[in-house]
């Protein structure tokens, strides 16, 4: 008798979890079931706007669903990242973001955008692509190489430069710059990449750090001489650009990857088939050449390595936010 009820209690024990489980199991297997949307936090147009456009197109055939794009700019990318985590955990929303959203955190007020959590509210599904950051000068300026236009700074210290706005990746680097070089220069913040790209075109300012996305095709056309790339080599887009740590100033790194993530708790199923699906879709030549064109370079792995971005991101940025006294507006 008392096996007899030890052994009822093990079947009662084992159809609950797996009825507990079955939704879950439902949900995973019906992914996708529905439109999926990716959420970009940028307004369109920018460089993640394209490449989530770019993907949108080639997933929708393969996933068997319609796939949009939805633009939720502010609050330095914490906006649309805070209405990924709040949708549904199923995998039909998506956030694709730059690194911005690993800086942000640590250059706006505690709250900002509802008191997000990128680190725990959002899980990691796939580092897409990268745009390295460049620095750029207006050809009146009168300089080719970083150590020119670094000669001409210390010799009129208080040269504007250029950056999307404070608190960005591109500011980030003007201060490194300035730490690393020991020169004297004035950051003028733009509200975005077009607006100063188009203050650097115009010689509103004469030096400019961006993406080279935003750059490339004004370098090609001579309007904009590129001086150096923040990232650890080169660029397979523009080889000709040196670093700048190959022109004798280190430390002035930054990488602006963009990555792919959903809310906390979508089930990993979900999260294994839209990695799966993006790695393939960036394999593709034709997107691989309309990404490179932007100055766009394709990544892909595993979800663990973007996890790995965000971690050593976050404790990088936020020990040089404190250091460099870099606020965001």
């Amino acid at each position: 008798m008392i096996r007899s009820n030890r052994r009822a209690f093990a079947l009662r024990s084992l159809f609950t979890l797996l009825a507990a489980a079955m939704p879950l199991m439902a949900t995973a297997q019906a992914f996708p079931s529905r439109t999926v949307t990716i959420v970009v936090p940028f307004p369109a147009g920018a460089g993640p706007d394209l490449t989530a456009r770019i993907l949108a197109e080639k997933l929708a055939p393969r996933l068997g669903q319609a796939v949009v794009v939805e633009n939720k700019p502010g609050a330095g990318a914490l906006l649309g990242a805070s209405a990924v985590a709040q949708s549904a955990a199923d995998g039909h929303t998506v956030l694709l973001t730059p690194i911005t959203m690993a800086i942000s955190p640590h250059v706006l007020p505690p709250g900002a955008a509802g008191g997000i959590d990128v680190h725990k509210d959002l899980a990691p599904v796939v580092a897409v692509a990268y745009t390295p950051l460049v620095l750029v000068a207006h050809p009146s300026l009168g300089v080719k190489t970083l150590k020119e236009a670094l000669d001409v700074v210390r010799k009129s210290p208080g040269i504007p430069y250029g950056s999307p706005g404070n608190g960005s990746p591109m500011h980030f680097a003007g201060e490194m710059l300035k730490k690393s070089a020991s020169v004297d220069l004035l950051h003028v913040p733009y509200r975005g990449v077009a607006p100063s790209v188009t203050a650097a075109l115009g010689g509103e300012v004469k030096l400019l750090f961006t993406g080279l996305g935003g750059a490339i095709q004004h370098i090609k056309a001579g309007k904009l001489v590129p001086l150096a790339l923040t990232g650890k080599s080169r660029s397979s887009l523009m080889p000709s650009i040196p670093t700048a740590t190959e022109q004798g100033v280190p430390d002035v790194e930054v990488n602006g990857w963009y990555g792919v993530f959903v809310p906390t708790g979508t089930p990993a199923a979900a999260i294994q088939r839209i990695n799966q699906e993006i790695n393939e879709v960036i394999k593709m030549t034709d997107v691989r050449d309309r990404l490179n064109t932007a100055g766009i370079e394709v990544l892909g792995g595993a979800p663990r390595e973007l996890a790995d971005f965000m971690k050593a991101d976050n404790l990088r940025y936020g020990s040089l936010a404190r250091e460099l006294g870099i606020k965001a507006d």
